[in-house]
């Protein structure tokens, strides 16, 4: 519990523009991570060394950087350990680097991580007003891509697959 306190406190902080802070609570939290490792031990799946690799993307994107969160996104995926992570984490984590695409202007990986997000449970993300947002920005500007027009769809965003 201390962790993933930890690691809200420092997303707040990100959304407050405190970068020290954020630098300081994920630094802590990833201490505590760092112990208790992937968490399976203490029953703890949702917090751990990937959750807290994955609070540093979506501070980066709160703080206003989406390059670094880009970045931190990229090399945090490509590690087996975050697949570990409850769906409906990964899929509520994926939503957030969407947005940091986007905001990179890359449209097609924008598209292509929601597309996954939604692959990996539905129900949480389809729920979310911000999906719809991302979604629509995507198809606004973006590449015409099957899985994008088909998530955009079922959110009843357009009226059908073309």
């Amino acid at each position: 519990m201390y962790g993933t306190l930890l690691v809200q406190a420092g997303l707040a902080a990100a959304g407050c523009g405190e970068t020290r802070s954020v630098d300081e609570l994920l630094g802590r939290a990833a201490d505590v991570a760092g112990r208790i490792g992937d968490g399976l031990d203490h029953r703890t799946a949702s917090f751990g060394p990937a959750a807290v690799e994955l609070a540093h993307v979506v501070a980066a994107m709160e703080s206003g950087d989406a390059r670094q969160a880009v970045r931190r996104h990229e090399t945090a995926t490509r590690r087996q350990i975050w697949r570990g992570l409850p769906a409906e984490h990964r899929a509520a984590y994926l939503v957030d680097a969407a947005r940091a695409y986007l905001d990179v202007g890359d449209f097609t990986a924008a598209g292509r991580w929601l597309v996954e997000a939604d692959r990996v449970a539905p129900a949480e993300i389809r729920c979310r007003p911000a999906v719809r947002t991302v979604v629509a920005e995507i198809a606004r500007c973006g590449p015409d891509t099957a899985g994008v027009a088909r998530l955009a769809t079922a959110l009843g965003l357009t009226t059908g697959v073309s």
